[in-house]
């Protein structure tokens, strides 16, 4: 195996992506195999991965070696021996196992298991509801689906069994149902020890705090009861035709979940800020923190209490394109200040704030590229619509079905118009265009801090993208959407079942991302699910049985992908003898 290395230019810079590929002889040729794909990294990362891969490339793992005695040999010692039967050995229930593993192990390292055990407790009956949580966490990490799913399927063909020392009644619907009940009541617990741990693992701080909101939706009818939170509103999914309920999201600049809550399906952005303010003050203190929140969330309400108050939070939020049009003729006086390469910046001080206008070239370039390319397709379809015969309504509507697609920014840059006769003209609006060119890659922001580093300023911002990556991954990764349950405290702990999945996401993330920033979690859990485990089940000449549960053991890939995350498998288990099973 090797490093290999990728080249291609965008925005006018150079990226250069690693993968590790092995070659192999096929015939008369050598082909490669994409092995891991590991995204840009720095030079000492590439300089260790190549050292772990010269190490595992030499082939000289260790092996152990066992000796069996068939029926027709004795073996000559005074030790203990049993015969076995080996032409009846049977191969049985092949479980996947190594992904299963390392969603226990991560769970571990966050210690929850000793956090949830005495607070969940177990049942008259004996059921472990700290297991029967841990099921349901790795199953949303793993492969999200219904706890029906779960309980039908996904359990009995995986080595979860095995890992957590449970039977299937730890699977049973209704246990599954049972114990998503218990949870909501240990939410401000599990914060508080989340962020020990972020900080014991990690060394996180909490003095930069990222807020956004999404909504996920559920494919129901609207419910009759009005205090169920499924309401209509803003989709962020594009389900509009679905009740939905708002997810509010509180992380660290690396992405580590701080806190989140849920409010109805009809809430306004702006109307969350001012509860999510006091919820975390209430839980870590008043501590100086800054918050990083996107346009549309705060209200000016707000932002003027936050200047006022004797509270110690700061703010650096995006604003609307409207608010840089009444500071254009002031911002127009102010000198560049150059932050550093492809990033300008000018800074307005005014009413206690701090306006900072952004202007970034790859960014510019990204837009303009974006805004040609709808601007093209626009112009070629009302080009198309124009040679064709059609009523006056007709021509209207196709008009306004390319306007919506072309988007509201894109479109008014063309005036068109059909007369009375139908027909369609169209033109250029060159000084909007112009207007319109003179802002790509520009942004305003405001914030009550000071303004001695820009280039600070400017990096807060930009690290919005963790909370849309957290989303993403909610949504993506964990199966977040859509949601089945229908009574509102089912729902409340879906959302802290995916949460507590996200946690074990993002602490893998974190290591990884000292290793190669473009190795993501889910590749690895694909890769360690290669790793199975089975049965090998083999009779004894005095009608007993042996057992042994044996996992296959790792690639070399698999293998240079745990050396580097410095995990270590445990030893197989032991072999036992019982009766033999029952056909």
């Amino acid at each position: 195996m090797f490093l290999k290395c990728s080249t291609r230019k965008k925005d006018g810079k150079e990226h250069r992506s690693w993968s590790i590929v092995e070659s192999r002889r096929v015939g008369r040729s050598v082909v490669q195999r994409h092995v891991l794909y590991l995204g840009e990294i720095n030079d000492s990362q590439r300089a260790a991965w190549q050292k772990s891969i010269a190490v595992f490339d030499e082939e000289q793992g260790k092996s152990r070696q066992c000796a069996l005695f068939p029926e027709d040999r004795t073996p000559a010692s005074d030790t203990p021996a049993v015969q076995v039967r080996l032409a009846q050995l049977q191969l049985s229930r092949p479980r996947p196992w190594g992904a299963c593993w390392l969603g226990d192990q991560l769970w571990r390292e966050l210690q929850l298991d000793t956090f949830f055990a005495p607070l969940l407790g177990c049942s008259r009956e004996g059921t472990d509801w700290e297991k029967v949580l841990r099921l349901l966490t790795l199953y949303r990490l793993l492969s999200p689906g219904s706890e029906w799913r779960l309980h039908r399927h996904w359990f009995g063909t995986t080595a979860l069994s095995d890992l957590l020392g449970v039977d299937e009644r730890h699977a049973q619907d209704d246990t599954l149902y049972r114990g998503l009940d218990g949870l909501l009541g240990h939410k401000d617990a599990l914060f508080a020890h989340l962020r020990q741990r972020w900080s014991d693992l990690f060394g996180a701080k909490f003095d930069v705090l990222l807020y956004d909101l999404t909504s996920t939706y559920f494919e129901c009818d609207v419910p009759a009861d009005e205090l169920d939170p499924r309401r209509f509103g803003y989709s962020r999914d594009k389900r509009s035709d679905c009740v939905q309920v708002i997810v509010a999201l509180v992380v660290t600049p690396e992405g580590l979940p701080l806190a989140y809550e849920m409010f109805p399906g009809n809430t306004a952005d702006k109307t969350t800020l001012r509860d999510m303010l006091k919820l975390i003050q209430k839980r870590y203190g008043q501590a100086e923190r800054i918050w990083v929140m996107d346009r549309g969330i705060p209200t000016e309400a707000v932002l003027t209490e936050l200047r006022q108050g004797d509270s110690k939070v700061s703010y650096l939020v995006g604003t609307p394109k409207g608010r840089l049009t009444k500071l254009e003729k002031d911002l127009a006086e102010k000198p560049w200040q150059e932050v550093r390469p492809q990033l300008r910046v000018k800074l307005l001080p005014q009413a206690g704030e701090v306006y900072v206008l952004a202007e970034s070239g790859a960014r510019a370039g990204k837009e303009r590229g974006m805004r040609r390319r709808k601007l093209k397709a626009l112009w070629q379809r009302l080009g198309e619509i124009q040679q064709q015969d059609l009523t006056r309504d007709q021509r209207l509507e196709k008009l306004g079905g390319a306007r919506d697609r072309a988007g509201r920014a894109v479109s008014g840059l063309v005036k068109a118009e059909v007369d009375t006769e139908g027909k369609l003209t169209f033109s250029l609006d060159r000084a909007r265009l112009r207007t319109v060119r003179g802002r790509e890659g520009r942004y305003l922001l405001r914030t009550n801090l000071s303004a001695d580093n820009p280039e600070l300023l400017w990096r807060c911002y930009m690290q919005l993208v963790f909370v849309e990556e957290a989303f993403r991954t909610l949504k993506g990764d964990l199966g977040l959407r859509p949601i089945y349950h229908h009574k509102p405290e089912r729902i409340q702990a879906h959302l802290f079942v995916a949460f507590l999945a996200y946690c074990l996401s993002i602490t893998l993330r974190q290591r990884l991302k000292a290793l190669a920033g473009g190795l993501m979690p889910r590749v690895v859990f694909e890769k360690l699910a290669m790793v199975q485990l089975l049965d090998v089940r083999v009779p004894t000449t005095d009608g007993r049985e042996l057992l042994l549960v044996r996992r296959t053991e790792p690639d070399r890939d698999v293998a240079l992908l745990l050396a580097r995350l410095n995990l270590e498998l445990p030893p197989q288990p032991p072999p036992r003898i019982g009766p033999p099973k029952a056909s």
